[in-house]
């Protein structure tokens, strides 16, 4: 069965029923929060481009750099890339791996070696092993950008420290689990772990604005 996609805001909002249905210690974060922003942008090789461009540099400097990209690359293309010497990449403000990233990344698309038009069709584990076979793609961009711009209800960067940090909060935990204990404990969750993600992330920017994080019940 294809996985629901979060792509709107009424499935946002069927998404968040159902989670709380599955946990209900969820419902105080909620209560804080508030209903977690969409935060939709384009599906395809320009959106994959983007968070590859975003890795490990300030808001501020990834908005720049991609000012920059799309400035000279209106409807940005696999082709583009490849055909680009780095010479031209790297006046752009792209580092040298980001270069690399993004032409391993180019080719495999226009190899069809990752099918981007299809991987909303399969099941998060799936997803996110055809995305990381691409050499410099990583777990958490994988999942950002199946959450992101395809809008997979079950993809959980569990190894995103935000989402750890609030779930220690949330849960009243000793300690901020790594990514293999947050991934355990986000399995309760499944297969809407990507609306958790949502949920976790707002909580965590109430917690980063000073307001008092109330954690889950018990």
């Amino acid at each position: 069965m294809q996985p629901l996609l979060i792509d709107h805001d009424d499935a946002l909002d069927f998404g968040l029923h159902a989670l709380l249905e599955l946990d209900p210690k969820l419902k105080p974060l909620l209560a804080l929060s508030g209903r977690p922003p969409l935060r939709k942008r384009a599906p395809g090789f320009p959106g994959l481009a983007g968070i590859i461009v975003s890795q490990q540099v300030s808001t501020a400097s990834a908005a720049s750099i991609w000012a920059r990209i799309t400035a000279e690359f209106p409807a940005l293309a696999p082709a583009h890339i490849l055909e680009s010497d780095d010479v031209r990449l790297k006046a752009l403000g792209l580092s040298a791996p980001k270069i690399r990233t993004l032409r391993a990344t180019a080719d495999a698309v226009v190899t069809g070696t990752l099918p981007l038009d299809t991987l909303h069709r399969l099941e998060a584990e799936e997803a996110v092993e055809a995305l990381t076979a691409v050499k410099g793609i990583g777990p958490w961009t994988a999942d950002i950008y199946l959450l992101f711009c395809l809008g997979h209800s079950d993809a959980f960067p569990a190894g995103d420290l935000a989402l750890q940090e609030a779930a220690r909060v949330g849960f009243r935990m000793r300690a901020r689990p790594d990514a293999a204990k947050l991934e355990k404990l986000a399995r309760r969750w499944r297969p809407y772990r990507g609306v958790a993600a949502k949920l976790l992330w707002g909580y965590y920017r109430v917690m980063k604005a000073g307001r008092e994080a109330a954690p889950a019940g018990d």
